[in-house]
């Protein structure tokens, strides 16, 4: 079929024409005297988006799997012991990476569509009377289920319980999507990548990093080198990189962040919330299905996982909106494979780009034979929409 491809994946997201032509550069050298210009135009620009001043924002030629990696290898010993709750395939994930790179876990195991339990954290936090726990690790938005938790009451649990250890975010698809606040949530280490509401293709990884986490980061013995916090620190202070970075991507970072603050982050924040609750209205209220989230407090603003209904298999869904409608919809991973099709709504979006997702995997779902009614997800959206127009005039 003719047309662009409508991706409405949870990331990678849609890259703006602006970035993408900001990105066609010609190579250059990355130890001339020219480019700390862009390197530092670059961290300082990620100051705001993280929402620091005292924070150090790094960025990794990775994934944010390789800031994953960083968080904990520069900042623990081997054999330290972290506690992390597990609520989805990507919490279960970082899990899995603290086990194989030798931590021992305490696992607070939540059933998935649920999202991070503050008073589960709370009873673990009291009851390590001896402070073995080092490093508390949350997910602030569950890409797999569409669920997003509440950090500070997470921080609000670790102050409650007069506890020291490091607190560790995954903020990969709520960075410049949903409110994030670095210094206010007295948040250690922010692990993010370039994907998601950042409008970038995948390969950097973007992180930031408290004072006390870079203290931590003398004393901690973990082996540690591609991803040494203390290598790019040195390097980044005079505007270079320790070995060499990804130059088109600077570029389209020092792009992307132009954009965002021409929007201004509050109204990016607004627009996600307005958005979100149309895709929400298309769900509930158009078709009939559940969300994975299992409450309106875990509703995610950049991801939603629908249910399909029994007997179904959401597989066919995301295959069909592919092949006959050249829709890429999110599919289930894990426990929750075969059970949701996920619509990614964060990055550079208006309501006719997801009237399109809205519509596609309407008609995929009767294909297939799921009895939904014609048209009712795109009327249901467009009436919230339409109904919360003040909303949208206050993020435009």
């Amino acid at each position: 079929m003719a047309g662009q491809n409508f991706l409405f994946v949870p990331g990678p997201t849609n890259v703006p024409a602006r970035i993408q032509r900001a990105m066609m550069v010609p190579m250059e050298d990355h130890r001339s005297p020219k480019f700390p210009e862009l390197a530092l135009e670059v961290i300082q620009g990620l100051k705001k988006v993280f929402k620091t001043e005292r924070g150090t924002p790094i960025v990794f030629p990775s994934s944010g799997t390789g800031c994953w990696e960083a968080a904990l290898t520069n900042c623990l010993n081997v054999g330290d012991k972290v506690l992390a709750s597990r609520f989805g395939q990507f919490s279960h994930l970082w899990i899995d990476m603290c086990q194989r790179l030798g931590f021992e876990v305490e696992i607070i195991d939540v059933e998935w569509g649920e999202g991070a339990p503050p008073d589960r954290y709370l009873a673990a936090l009291q009851a390590d009377k001896a402070h073995k726990i080092k490093a508390v690790l949350v997910c602030q938005n569950e890409t797999a289920t569409g669920v997003t938790s509440d950090v500070p009451a997470i921080r609000k649990a670790m102050d409650s319980a007069g506890h020291p250890a490091l607190l560790f975010v995954d903020s990969v698809s709520a960075l410049g999507s949903i409110d994030f606040r670095m210094d206010e949530w007295k948040v250690d280490v922010c692990v993010s990548g370039s994907q998601k509401g950042l409008m970038l293709p995948a390969g950097m990884g973007v992180t930031c990093v408290s004072e006390k986490a870079l203290a931590a980061r003398q004393t901690a013995t973990h082996p540690r080198c591609y991803f040494d916090y203390m290598d790019m620190v040195k390097n980044n202070a005079s505007g270079y990189f320790p070995y060499t970075p990804s130059i088109p991507m600077l570029y389209g970072m020092k792009e992307a962040l132009k954009t965002i603050e021409e929007e201004g982050l509050e109204n990016i924040l607004a627009r996600h919330a307005y958005l979100a609750g149309g895709v929400r209205a298309a769900v509930l209220e158009g078709w009939g299905l559940k969300l994975c989230a299992k409450d309106p407090k875990w509703y995610s603003d950049t991801v939603s996982a629908i249910l399909v209904p029994e007997g179904f298999d959401a597989a066919k869904v995301i295959a069909r909106a592919y092949a006959r409608y050249n829709l890429s919809l999110g599919a289930g991973l894990s426990k929750v494979a075969g059970k949701v099709f996920r619509i990614g709504h964060l990055g550079d979006l208006n309501e006719l780009m997801l009237m399109g997702a809205i519509a596609g995997a309407e008609m995929a779902m009767l294909d297939i034979g799921i009895p939904v009614k014609a048209g009712s997800g795109v009327a249901a959206a467009s009436a919230y929409w339409r109904k919360n127009q003040d909303q949208a005039r206050a993020a435009a």
